[in-house]
């Protein structure tokens, strides 16, 4: 890691004081320990002892004398001195009790192993939600329950409070995991793979300390330096992601998130809804905040070992050495799927790496130099790529040979990496003296793949990462003419005003009218076309006049959302003979699909711009979700869109709309006008700022959101909001 960034800012330091109970206790009760072998009860009262904690350690249990040696206390009251931290592993119809004797000895933290709460049912969650309140009431912290516990490998500490196998030797890795058993599962990893860990937690049900107040401890700890999530859910997502981007930018963040299957859709009437699903609002969340996320435990370990101890690639350009052309081929490959560039070498640093190759080899990028390459050259070869500002990482690749020994390849590869500046990641293939070589890489911090594929989607994954910390923070901008509690007074009024059978809670809500709708965006600044609701023909010819030719004449109808799927719009109708037609061809597409016509929309034409769209919905995991796209009614279709979560800064706003493939269009595309992409940018703003003020915003579209040539402006040609209780 480079050593040079700056301290991570803390966002909150109370978390940070009230947590020093939990991660650095001075003491420690363990009520339910117990001499009972192979229990949880045994298991981790004897890690507390076997790892040496650093403080006094007192086994609460009413049936026992002592446990493993060390007398026990009938009751956590009657122990004399002060307890910071209580770990609980009682039957769970006892927890409360005991958590309620806790708070009366004035324990600051409590860690609770038991099951049996919210992941049971309702009940369970009732008897969760009042063990919070007992400790938020006697200002205790508490890690769980359903949990496996909490290590601290600081040497002043030295605190094992789990019942899991292993305790890892102390580094700069902290990771917190909501499932015990992949909690388990990462302790392993982490011994086997020889990755140093700063603190564990498992967070169990989170009914008090969440990832939240992790990334806030951590933060500010000096040991750690890179943390590892397993999450399933954030929690509060809006506070999770302000302080996993702050984090961020000082020390990475890698992640494994479960739950990427689509959530049911059915509900949804917007194409914004309809387009969300999946994984896609994690995904967002993920990408604005610089985490790194991977599919798997053995991924997040294979990127820690690199982010441990390497620095992060100033580009996409990796150079591959190896002594075999497939392996070489296979790490090509892998960099095409995930944007990585295999350098292109110059003729002069081709020529400087010929010289010590012989014929038969390749000195193009791969770099082959074929299976009788000695660890000389090896090292002169890895050194000569890594000088080159044409190369930003090395991947080293090795297949051993009979006449070479691994061993010495890994020393020369180390030789040359030393004081580069670059990252430089191994692999070495096959199983003759490769775990020999393994370990002088591991000594000399370059993590070892067993496979091409897995270093390069690490390099990649480290390569965004760069590319995240490199560009601006930007900000959430004021909007001085954006009334959005203006907006809010808006939505408001209309969950006051629905039928009181209606249910506006869940994916159910209220649809606003076309006033509604058009009251919204005046209230936001947000563009539309000139526009009227009109009952008879006979009106909607006269504003049409009003309005001037060409018009467009769209249905109203009570539970219609995508009116052109009924035929529900007719455009550039240039005189009062077609604005008549009109309205019968409507009228008559209503009786077809069995809607009644309760009047039309007349509207301004608006031409001659690029067909976008701009929406807003509700995730069920992150909360309010924007997105961006291309394509007017094809949009389900074409599936090119982007989303990201509000609050929007205003480089998230530019960057979401580049996501798109079809930003080109915008652009300028094969000589076309360059299209208002500053008006576009605004507009997303103002939904920004929309979603944040007001959650009862279900879901809205603009769309189509026309946007015009440079300077010319952003129009919402159509829109539709639709608004929820939350």
């Amino acid at each position: 890691m480079d050593s040079k960034r700056p301290t991570a800012p803390v966002d909150d330091a109370a978390p940070h004081r009230s947590l020093a109970a939990i991660l650095q206790p001075r003491s420690v009760a363990f009520i339910g320990a117990s001499n009972k072998p192979a229990t949880i009860g045994s298991e981790l009262f004897r890690n507390l002892l076997r790892y040496e904690f650093h403080g006094p350690v007192y086994p609460v249990n009413p049936r026992e004398r002592a446990v493993c040696g060390v007398r026990a206390w009938p009751d956590v009251r009657d122990i004399p001195d002060d307890i910071d931290l209580a770990v609980i592993a009682v039957r769970n119809e006892h927890v409360l009790a005991t958590a309620r004797a806790c708070a009366e000895k004035g324990v600051k933290g409590l860690v609770v192993i038991t099951a049996g709460f919210k992941e049971t049912g309702a009940a369970g969650a009732a008897r969760e939600l009042e063990l919070r309140d007992l400790c938020r009431d006697a200002g205790m912290r508490l890690v769980g329950p359903n949990c496996l516990g909490v290590v601290n490998t600081d040497p002043a500490v030295r605190l094992d409070a789990t019942f899991a196998p292993t305790f890892p030797k102390a580094g700069s890795v902290a990771m917190a995991s909501q499932s015990g058993a992949l909690g388990v599962a990462m302790l392993d990893a982490a011994e086997a793979l020889n990755i140093g860990v700063s603190s564990f937690v498992s967070i169990g049900n989170k009914a008090d300390v969440s990832a939240n107040d992790l990334l806030q401890w951590w933060a500010v700890d000096p040991r750690t330096k890179v943390v590892l999530l397993y999450l399933e859910s954030f929690g509060n997502p809006r506070k999770f992601a302000r302080l996993a981007r702050q984090l961020s930018r000082t020390k990475p963040i890698v992640a494994v998130k479960s739950g990427r299957s689509a959530r049911g859709l059915l509900a949804a009437s917007s194409h914004t809804g309809s387009l969300a699903g999946g994984d896609s609002a994690v995904q967002a969340l993920v990408q604005q905040c610089g985490m790194l996320r991977v599919n798997s435990v053995e991924e997040l370990f294979d990127q820690a070992a690199f982010l441990a101890h390497q620095p992060i690639p100033r580009g996409r350009k990796l150079a591959i050495l190896t002594n075999s052309g497939g392996p070489g081929i296979m790490a090509t490959d892998a960099c095409e799927g995930v944007g990585l560039e295999v350098a292109e070498l110059s003729d002069d640093l081709q020529a400087a790496l010929r010289a010590h190759l012989p014929a038969a080899a390749s000195v193009h990028n791969p770099v082959d130099m074929i299976a009788s390459a000695s660890a000389a050259q090896y090292a002169i070869c890895a050194e000569v790529l890594l000088a080159s500002d044409e190369v930003d990482a090395l991947l080293a690749i090795f297949v051993p040979p009979i006449i070479t020994e691994s061993r010495d390849v890994a020393e020369a590869i180390a030789a040359s990496a030393a004081g580069s500046g670059k990252p430089v990641v191994a692999c070495f293939m096959g199983r003759h003296g490769v775990e020999e070589a393994t370990g002088t890489l591991e000594a000399a911090k370059i993590p070892s793949y067993a496979f091409p594929e897995a270093a390069v989607h690490v390099l990649a994954r480290a390569a965004a990462y760069g590319e995240w910390l490199r560009r601006p923070e930007g900000s959430v901008p004021t909007l001085s003419d954006c009334d959005v509690d203006g907006a809010r007074a808006i939505v408001d009024a209309a969950l006051r005003g629905s039928d009181a059978s209606a249910d506006t809670s869940g994916d159910a809500g209220v649809a606003l009218d076309d006033d509604q709708v058009a009251a919204v965006l005046d209230a936001l600044g947000i563009r539309r076309p000139a526009s009227a609701v009109v009952a008879s023909a006979g009106q909607a010819a006269e504003v049409a006049r009003g309005l001037g030719f060409p018009v467009v004449l769209k249905l109203v109808a009570e539970g219609v959302s995508h009116k052109t799927d009924l035929g529900g719009v007719k455009v550039d109708l240039r005189n009062e003979s077609e604005v008549f037609a009109a309205w019968e061809a409507l009228d008559a597409a209503a009786t077809q699909h069995s809607v009644v016509m309760t009047g039309a929309l007349v509207q301004a034409m608006v031409s001659g711009g690029v067909e976008t769209i701009l929406g807003l919905s509700r995730d069920p995991t992150v909360g309010a979700l924007l997105m961006f796209g291309l394509g007017g009614v094809h949009v389900e279709l074409l599936q090119d869109v982007a989303f990201r979560i509000p609050p929007l800064t205003d480089v998230d706003a530019s960057e979401l709309l580049r996501a798109v493939r079809s930003f080109a269009l915008l652009d300028g595309y094969r000589g076309a006008p360059k299209a208002d992409v500053a008006a576009v940018q605004d507009v997303t703003l103002r939904l920004s700022a929309l979603a944040t003020a007001c959650p009862e915003i279900a879901e809205l579209d603009l769309n189509p959101l026309m946007v015009l040539p440079a300077g010319q402006g952003a129009v919402a040609v159509d829109c539709r909001i639709r608004v929820a209780r939350v």
